[in-house]
């Protein structure tokens, strides 16, 4: 038995194998979870199905998270098919790759309009259009962030921004969904080699730097996150919410 039995989630931003919520997606389903999956155009679909199907996983449906019609309808879906829903997983952010350069005073409104868009208000979208769903059943929501929301990372710019105003709506979210039964929370991942992450200048050395002086000597991997995700989404978090649990090699609590 898996101490998700008889729960039902639903996963937004799988990319692809290297994903971090494909990773979350496997733990939840070994533990038995039963899943449904969203993509954002035909490009991904390709990508996406066939890690759904792997996982036995029968709803697979389109979401762009910009359009209001979408998530409604993705919902709708879930109601349809299930009556209800017990788990969440927002792994979405988003900035145009000039963006992720220079000086960040050379941000321009589009970007940081779609940055914030994408990567920060989806979840207050998706939330409340789950909520009906989740209520009745003590449900949970984890989102994902990054260090750059706290401190200054070289080259992470608007995307910090937007992780910062992700991180500030969990708490905001987490008031207001506490007293209908629901939890939020956020895991502050350290970096790991993923499709969104490659297009930050100088990610290597980023990766090198946490593996130099983190605590623990080495880089997170998409399963160590996974397993967080896991606690956070069970009935082993119970009391938790609002919070941002670091899942880093304890690189956040070094000085310099």
């Amino acid at each position: 038995m898996g101490i998700l039995d008889g729960k039902k989630g639903v996963i937004f931003g799988v990319a692809n194998e290297r994903s971090i919520a494909w990773a979350v997606a496997q733990a939840l389903h070994k533990e038995g979870m039963e899943l449904a999956f969203t993509y954002a155009g035909a490009a991904l679909e390709s990508r996406v199905r066939p890690l759904a199907e792997s996982l036995g996983v029968k709803i697979i449906v389109p979401c762009d998270v910009t359009d209001y019609g979408q998530i409604q309808a993705v919902f709708e879906t879930l109601q349809k098919e299930w009556g209800g829903l017990d788990g969440l997983v927002h792994s979405l952010a988003f900035a145009k790759k000039e963006e992720l350069k220079g000086e960040y005073y050379n941000t321009t409104r589009e970007g940081f309009r779609l940055a914030l868009d994408v990567s920060a208000f989806s979840l207050v979208a998706l939330t409340k259009a789950a909520l009906p769903l989740m209520e009745s059943r003590g449900g949970a929501i984890v989102t994902m962030s990054y260090y750059g929301a706290e401190k200054v990372i070289s080259n992470y710019n608007v995307m910090g921004v937007a992780k910062a105003a992700l991180e500030t709506s969990v708490q905001y979210l987490a008031a207001d969904l506490g007293p209908k039964g629901v939890r939020i929370n956020t895991i502050s991942a350290g970096p790991v080699k993923t499709l969104a992450a490659m297009g930050i200048s100088g990610f290597k050395g980023i990766l090198d730097m946490v593996e130099t002086k983190s605590p623990l000597r080495r880089n997170v991997t998409q399963e160590d996150i996974a397993k967080t995700a896991l606690y956070l989404l069970s009935d082993l978090s119970s009391g938790v919410t609002g919070e941002s649990v670091h899942v880093d090699a304890g690189y956040n609590i070094m000085g310099i």
